[in-house]
Order: structure tokens, then C-alpha cells, then sequence
């Protein structure tokens, strides 16, 4: 789907996810306060405090998404949750020889990254579940404060259905449009990622939209609907 594209493009500056949860702060002062009783090897202490020190900035630096980095709450403790049970029982392990306990932090650092970019993308794809403009409730990665995703869904079941979404979605970018640029919301880089139509989109005013009628509905994506538009 087109949404898997979002991996693999644009890397956003911002210091993470996991460091948005509840027990972070608790969870990671405890591994890096006990990180000298894991290895036999002085060299390993310096590496794994420095790996547990740049936790969230690293995360976000490898997670190279080209949507905003906002995941639900849900989906935040389920990944939480999965990675302090994975260096909790690293941690209960006894002294390792050399070059063991920073190869496994970074083992469970990367899989850690795979488990936000799918958290953020599946809520994105889960859209696409429903019919017409669809928001739900996120946490901001980039400063943890609560946010919320509006996208666009094309699940309808009926040609009136499908119908209202689409009016409903020139609805919501004509109020978009008159809002101030300060204020949008993140569905300007969801419709618009390349940054069309600072002027009056000409669509508002057309009344022809045959590149959202069948056949063309079964693959729509925001990034198809975006395409549509700006022709129209």
C-alpha cells in the first residue's frame, strides 16, 4: 500500500517516542544506574551508557519517516511495554563476557525502531478502514504534548456514501484553506506534501472530480486524492 512508502524518505529531528511513556524516566535511569554490573569488560560500560543515554534521539534519527511521528496511546504502551520486558530480561542476566550487553541493547534499540515506524504507519493504514474524513487521538513524539491525526478513509460501502465523503473532504480543505497557515493541521503535509495550492485550489470551485469515481476508487490514497485534486 501506499502508505508503506512513508518509510525509508525523509527523517524528522525530533527526540523520540518511547520517552513519551510514563515509566521512561524510571525504566531508563535504573539501566543506565546498573549498566557497570553487566559486562566483565570495562570497554562495554562507556558504549552501553552512552546507547541508553541517546535512547530517544536516536530512535527518532534511524525512524526516517516522511509523515509526522505522532502514535496513539495504545500503541505506545504496546511498544513500551515490549521493550522494557526485552532489556528487563537483559538486565536479569548475569555479568556477560565482552561485547555482549551493548550488542544486545542495540538489538533491542532497532527492533524498538521497527515497532514505533509499524505503531505509526498501521494507524495511518487502519484509515483507510473507514469512510471519509477520519481523525484520531495521538501523542506528539516530538515534544509528547496531545495531538491528533486527520486523514481520509475509502471504505465506503454505497456510491451516496461515498458521495458525502467525498464533499465531506472538500469540505474540511476549504475550511483548511481559510485558516490560518500557523494553525493547519497535519493534513497539510498528508494532502499537500509537496507544498500545491497557496493560492485558492481551483477544485473548490470545479464541479467535475472523474479521477474519484470508479475505477479509480479501490487504491485511493491521500496521496492519489492530492494528485486528483490539484488537476481539478
Amino acid at each position: 500500500m501506499a502508505l508503506l512508502l512513508c518509510l525509508g524518505m525523509t527523517a524528522a529531528l525530533a527526540r523520540g517516542c518511547l520517552h513519551c511513556h510514563g515509566n521512561f524516566s524510571d525504566k531508563f535511569s535504573f539501566y543506565r544506574h546498573h549498566v557497570n554490573l553487566k559486562s566483565w569488560w570495562v570497554g562495554d560500560i562507556p558504549v552501553s551508557g552512552a546507547l541508553l543515554t541517546d535512547w530517544s534521539q536516536d530512535t527518532m534519527n534511524e525512524l526516517h519517516l516522511a509523515i509526522p511521528a505522532e502514535i496513539t496511546e495504545e500503541k505506545l504502551d504496546q511498544v513500551a511495554n515490549a521493550v522494557y520486558q526485552r532489556l528487563d530480561q537483559l538486565y536479569q542476566g548475569k555479568m556477560y563476557f565482552p561485547g555482549y550487553f551493548p550488542n544486545e541493547l542495540r538489538a533491542i534499540f532497532r527492533e524498538q525502531v521497527h515497532l514505533i515506524q509499524n505503531a505509526i504507519i498501521e494507524s495511518r493504514i487502519d484509515c483507510q478502514r473507514h469512510c471519509g474524513i477520519f481523525q484520531y487521538e495521538t501523542i506528539s513524539c516530538n515534544n509528547c504534548t496531545d495531538s491528533h491525526v486527520v486523514c481520509f478513509g475509502y471504505n465506503c460501502e454505497s456510491s451516496a456514501q461515498w458521495e458525502r465523503a467525498v464533499q465531506g473532504l472538500l469540505g474540511y480543505i476549504s475550511r483548511w484553506h481559510k485558516q490560518d497557515t500557523n494553525t493547519r493541521t497535519n493534513f497539510e503535509l498528508l494532502l499537500f506534501p509537496t507544498g500545491l495550492h497557496r493560492t485558492t485550489p481551483a477544485f473548490l470551485v470545479s464541479p467535475s472530480f472523474t479521477c474519484l469515481e470508479p475505477p479509480h476508487l479501490a487504491n485511493l490514497t491521500l496521496e492519489n486524492a492530492s494528485e486528483c485534486l490539484t488537476q481539478h
